[in-house]
């Protein structure tokens, strides 16, 4: 069986730290003006700050921008792909 999952490239662009632009988005976890949590193809990604907004996303292409006043970028779990991952898991 032939695995027709696409993997894409991820990366940040950040500018003065008012506008981001990332690529190798899965999924979005949660969002509001303070903190963004989402999927990437390298794991999760969490960015906080203040006054956060997401301007574009696009499903198909994995492409997000973020404008705000931002404070820190933090990668977790490099394992964690998205949510099924949790799920994946327990039937190792």
């Amino acid at each position: 069986m032939q695995d027709k999952t696409i993997k894409k490239d991820h990366n940040i662009i950040l500018e003065n730290r008012s506008s981001m632009s990332i690529s190798g988005i899965t999924d979005v976890d949660s969002f509001d003006e303070k903190a963004i949590c989402l999927y990437t193809q390298l794991g999760e990604l969490t960015i906080q700050g203040r006054e956060l907004h997401i301007d574009s996303m696009s499903v198909e292409t994995g492409d997000m921008t973020i404008t705000g006043d931002i404070w820190s970028i933090v990668y977790g779990d490099r394992d964690k792909k998205g949510p099924i991952s949790a799920l994946g898991r327990l039937f190792r």
